[in-house]
């Protein structure tokens, strides 16, 4: 199954609507990553090993389920996550690309790949419904806690270097 959706930061349109920079959303990403306990509450444990100038490899651990993968760095454009194929997980994949649709508008586009083919009967077809739901909620949520990082000073270059 192949799912993609927007979630919009910035909107000039919108006065009420706080704004973060592309510099702030980036750094909030790239947490979600480094330290995904702040975004997941049910991860138990995340450990990174294998650290290169544009990546790094998880192991994550929920209870007694155990999953490694890697994630690829572009630096203010793009946070991707490959999990390769491991016991009962097919392989599979998360991007979180920043855009700017207009000068002052930012959005982020999660596409979602599971590896699965698309449902072709009617219960397969409610369960992708609901894991499309649930990725959206969890998307919505990390943009929730990106907005308060930033709002807190959280996500300033200064704090971070």
């Amino acid at each position: 199954m192949k799912f993609e959706h927007l979630i919009e930061i910035n909107d000039p349109l919108n006065p009420l609507m706080d704004t973060i920079t592309r510099e702030q959303l980036w750094r909030g990403l790239v947490l979600r990553a480094e330290d995904p306990k702040l975004f997941v509450p049910h991860l138990d444990e995340c450990t990174i090993s294998e650290r290169t100038s544009g990546s790094f490899a998880r192991r994550l651990r929920y209870g007694d389920l155990v999953i490694d993968d890697k994630v690829i760095l572009t630096p203010l454009h793009e946070v991707r996550y490959e999990v390769p194929a491991q016991r009962d997980i097919a392989q599979s994949l998360l991007t979180m690309s920043i855009e700017t649709p207009t000068q002052e508008a930012l959005v982020v586009r999660f596409r979602y790949d599971d590896g699965n083919p698309s449902a072709t009967d009617e219960t397969g077809r409610m369960y992708e419904d609901f894991k499309k739901s649930a990725y959206k909620e969890a998307d919505i949520d990390t943009v929730k806690i990106v907005r308060q990082l930033a709002a807190d000073g959280k996500l300033d270059a200064s704090l971070l270097n």
